[in-house]
Formats: C-alpha cells, sequence, structure tokens
C-alpha cells in the first residue's frame, strides 16, 4: 500500500470517527479503511487506534503520530500546488494595499508591466499610508516602508531599499549657505513630514554604530511627500526625502542634493501576507517581479 494514502486514511478515521464513515467520505469500504490502518500500524509496530465493537478511540501514540500526518499531508497538498502552478500563469484577483507615493510611482507601473504579461491576473490596487489589517482588509499583499511591528502569522520579504537624500532649492541654499556637515542642520529650516504622534528624526548611518538622529527646527509639517518636496522647492527649508522622489526635480535643478559625502539612510520596503502552507501563483510571481523591477526606481 501507499504510505500516503494509508496516511490519509488515517486521518480521516480519526475525524470522523469511524471505519464505516472515513469510507464513504472517501468511497472506500470499511474493511479497506481496517487494511490503511493495520499496515500503518504494522509498519510502525505500534498501535493507532482502540478499536472495540462498539467505539474506537486514538491510543497516545496514535494521537502524536495523527498530529504528524497531518503536517505531513499538508506538506504534500503544497508541493503538489506548488508543482501545478509551474505548469499554470498567473490568474484571478490580487488585492495590494500600499502607500500613495511609493505605490504610485514605483510599485504600480511594476504590477501593470505583469497585468500586460499575464492576461488572466486581476488587480485590485489600494493606495492608502494608512496602516492596514491585512486580515480585516482583505488584502492578498500590503507593501510597507520602514520598520515592521514584530506580528505573528506574517510573513514579510523585503523587496527594495530606499535611499533617503537631504536637498534644498538653489535660492534658499543662496541665501541661508549650504550645510557641509550633518551638524550643521540643526543652523537650518526644515519642511518635516508627520502624520501623527511626533516627528521622525532625519536619519544617518554609521559604520558599526547606530544611526545619527538629527531633528531640525521646523515650522512646517505635512504628511504628503510630494507637498514636502514642492515646499523644498519653494524655498521653505531643507527637505529629507527618498532619492526616487525628487530624482527629476534634482535632475531638473529645481533642487539640489546636500551632505553628498554622508551616505544616505536605507529605508526598506517590504511585501507582507498572511502565513499560509502555499502562497498563490499570483502572489509569489507579483513579489518577485518588485524585487526584481523595483531597484531601477530606486536609483
Amino acid at each position: 500500500m501507499d504510505r500516503l494514502t494509508s496516511m490519509a486514511v488515517f486521518v480521516k478515521a480519526a475525524d470522523l470517527g469511524s471505519f464505516a464513515a472515513a469510507g464513504a467520505a472517501l468511497d472506500l469500504s470499511g474493511p479497506m479503511v481496517g487494511k490503511h490502518v493495520r499496515f500503518l500500524e504494522e509498519r510502525l509496530g505500534m498501535r493507532l487506534i482502540n478499536r472495540t465493537t462498539r467505539r474506537q478511540s486514538l491510543t497516545e501514540f496514535g494521537r502524536a503520530y495523527y498530529e504528524r500526518c497531518r503536517v505531513v499531508l499538508a506538506e504534500a497538498e503544497a508541493a503538489d500546488a506548488l508543482a501545478a502552478d509551474q505548469l499554470a500563469e498567473p490568474r484571478g484577483k490580487l488585492r495590494i494595499t500600499m502607500p500613495v507615493h511609493f505605490g504610485r510611482r514605483c510599485v504600480a507601473p511594476v504590477l501593470l508591466d505583469l497585468a500586460q504579461q499575464y492576461p488572466a491576473l486581476e488587480l485590485d490596487l489600494s493606495f492608502n499610508d494608512r496602516i492596514i489589517d491585512l486580515a480585516d482588509g482583505g488584502y492578498d499583499l500590503a507593501i510597507r516602508t520602514g520598520s515592521l511591528e514584530d506580528k505573528g502569522g506574517v510573513i514579510a520579504r523585503r523587496i527594495a531599499r530606499q535611499r533617503m537624500v537631504v536637498c534644498a532649492s538653489p535660492a534658499y541654499i543662496e541665501s541661508h549657505g549650504r550645510p557641509r556637515h550633518i551638524e550643521d542642520l540643526s543652523r537650518h529650516h526644515a519642511v518635516v513630514y508627520r502624520r501623527s504622534g511626533p516627528v521622525p528624526p532625519w536619519l544617518f548611518p554609521r559604520n558599526g554604530q547606530s544611526e545619527v538622529a538629527i531633528t531640525p527646527p521646523s515650522r512646517l509639517w505635512l504628511d504628503d511627500l510630494d507637498a514636502i518636496a514642492d515646499a523644498a522647492a519653494a524655498d521653505m527649508g531643507l527637505a529629507w526625502l527618498p532619492y526616487w522622489l525628487v530624482r527629476e526635480r534634482i535632475l531638473a535643478g529645481v533642487l539640489v542634493e546636500l551632505l553628498p559625502n554622508e551616505p544616505g539612510f536605507l529605508y526598506n520596503a517590504y511585501a507582507l501576507w498572511l502565513e499560509a502552507p502555499h502562497l498563490p501563483l499570483k502572489a509569489r510571481v507579483s513579489i518577485d517581479a518588485l524585487v526584481t523591477a523595483l531597484p531601477k526606481y530606486m536609483t
């Protein structure tokens, strides 16, 4: 007999409480269910089920073996699904939530290319800076930037790293001078990001040491990254922003990148999904596409 088949029959008999019920569920006779169980018992040299004419119950070893069989069968199903995925193409609806600007400027173009490649793939994209619970929101994936909460049942994979830069307009630099070192930032006005709670500091990495955290003085607090870049371009002060967001403004001379000798802090971007035995092909292909394509948007 096939051991994996016998395991499946044994698990069904344990779940339903009788050989007859398991046989009806699996389209087998009651005696055939018994043969599968006896095959396992003889192979293991241990009794799995105590049987009488009136009832049956798992032995102590049978309960432990039952739990392991469930794991083995789930992994076998996941392996079969993985093989089936290799012969298929991504299809069906994929719901993803992501930050507004990073999503629109970087993530969405990659996913739209993917949708063109796979006509059976449907995308339901939500652009929102709020942290949305994957289970409550019914999303397959969430794209997040920065640090993550340690939350059980959620898997995270890094898909990109965003380099942060300090920048200002040429007119602001002419009026207030150019900061040459991190310590100079405290003598300048800044346009800072704040969504809720305290203003997050500007971070600068140090080899083998903790990052240097600076909170420059400011009279402008905005919760929109593009608005911060516009304010900096309007001579209102320094800004600390992802390079991908200000790249075109810097190339056009509207903004100037400052502190070029200081390494930029790298903010991680992640794809998150709920833990499951098998990640659907549509989600796996999308994550792989983001890992491959996003770096070109970061430079």
